[in-house]
């Protein structure tokens, strides 16, 4: 299709649509195909040469198509965005005349997924968008994902609904792009409640899995983001290296805050030998070594996104650093000036005893010390059965 005439194109791709053929339909309609290099199809007035020659609304897409090409061809990468939201508004519109029938999603993914790549392209070179024009990709996604999903009297096979898993990922894709993952919530809630979890194919499963665990992680439901991530890296295909690199890049640190620590062989098979001093200085509880591992690799664990999750490992080096002065002690009741100093010999020299004490009760709170702290008597008083829990039972 690279070459060939204009009115060649428009009778194949209306031939497709006749056909009911949507794998064809959308490799014709995307921008990553090879027919998007064809001159012929970036005549100067393609709306008068389509409009009449193609059965409507269909020929709205193909307009809309062939001016976001010649759009891209000229790098008008905002004119680009606004013909491929217009292309979306044409898709919602074959969706709700086609009843009971869904050959089209193939077709409504790939106009979807590329709204959302031109919309990239053209908010990184647009100054000072500052997220709108993903905003409003997302609001154009959004008006395709309520027809799938008020699709609820078609039977399984033929329902809309089954477009619904692919269309949350791209929004997911999108509002963790503009951070606003507050955006993320009634989206999740329609597919937790979906019947049709085990209809929808497991790439998109995986890719759901990865960005709800990463939600998870940031509103800190460590346990949830565990399962979550822990699904996602498991099915990814062991060939798709990059992808799970990725997947462990958040649940290395989620697993760690739950007391399970990566072994060296994992870290060097997909290069993340970043967390592994992090793991011997956690573990030894040496706060003065956390904050140098975080200043060396600071650049990597805040375009990760993990830098302020990375911080909280700092808990559980508080945790191992008052089990290590239990240990010493050698009773069940320990002076707080005993755990201050533990601190100051950790690199904290300025802590006081009141910060020393809000430490251990948040430790306490959390349950990572089973005991109390007697302020009269300035004691931190623990259990003499199980006074420091292992961190994968709390």
């Amino acid at each position: 299709m690279s070459t060939g005439s204009l009115n060649n194109y428009i009778q194949t791709v209306e031939r497709m649509y006749r056909l009911f053929e949507g794998e064809e339909l959308s490799r014709l309609l995307s921008l990553r195909d090879s027919h998007v290099a064809n001159k012929n199809l970036r005549s100067s007035d393609i709306a008068s040469l389509v409009e009449g020659n193609c059965v409507a609304p269909l020929d709205e897409v193909i307009i809309c198509h062939l001016l976001c090409v010649k759009a891209l061809h000229e790098k008008g990468y905002l004119e680009a965005y606004s013909h491929q939201s217009q292309c979306v508004v044409a898709i919602v519109k074959i969706l709700q005349n086609q009843k009971e029938q869904n050959w089209c999603l193939p077709l409504m993914y790939t106009v979807c997924l590329e709204l959302r790549l031109v919309a990239q392209k053209a908010e990184a070179l647009t100054a000072q968008s500052d997220g709108k024009i993903l905003e409003k990709a997302a609001e154009s996604l959004l008006s395709c994902f309520r027809v799938c999903a008020a699709d609820n009297r078609t039977s399984d096979e033929d329902t809309k609904r089954l477009g619904m898993l692919y269309l949350v990922n791209q929004l997911l894709k999108v509002y963790f792009r503009i951070n606003k993952l507050h955006l993320c919530k009634p989206l999740i809630r329609a597919i937790d409640s979906s019947p049709l979890w085990h209809q929808f194919p497991l790439a998109q499963q995986i890719t759901y899995r990865y960005f709800v665990g990463r939600k998870a992680m940031f509103d800190s439901e460590y346990s949830a983001a565990d399962d979550f991530l822990s699904f996602a890296f498991l099915k990814c295909h062991r060939r798709s290296h990059k992808n799970k690199r990725l997947i462990l890049t958040y649940l290395i640190p989620v697993k760690m805050l739950l007391g399970y620590m990566p072994t060296e062989d994992l870290l060097e098979k997909y290069d993340l030998l970043q967390f592994l001093d992090l793991i011997s200085v956690v573990k030894n509880g040496d706060l003065r070594g956390i904050d140098r591992i975080m200043e060396e690799h600071e650049s990597f664990f805040i375009s990760a996104g993990i830098y302020l999750i990375v911080e909280k490992l700092k808990i559980i080096a508080y945790r191992n650093l008052f089990r290590k002065v239990y240990l010493v002690e050698n009773n069940h009741q320990i002076d707080i000036a005993s755990f201050q100093a533990a601190l100051q010999m950790m690199g904290q020299e300025d802590v006081d005893s009141d910060e020393t004490q809000c430490i251990v009760a948040n430790l306490i709170f959390q349950g990572k010390i089973k005991g109390y702290i007697s302020y009269q008597h300035k004691k931190v008083v623990v259990s003499k059965q199980n006074a420091f829990p292992p961190l994968s039972s709390l």
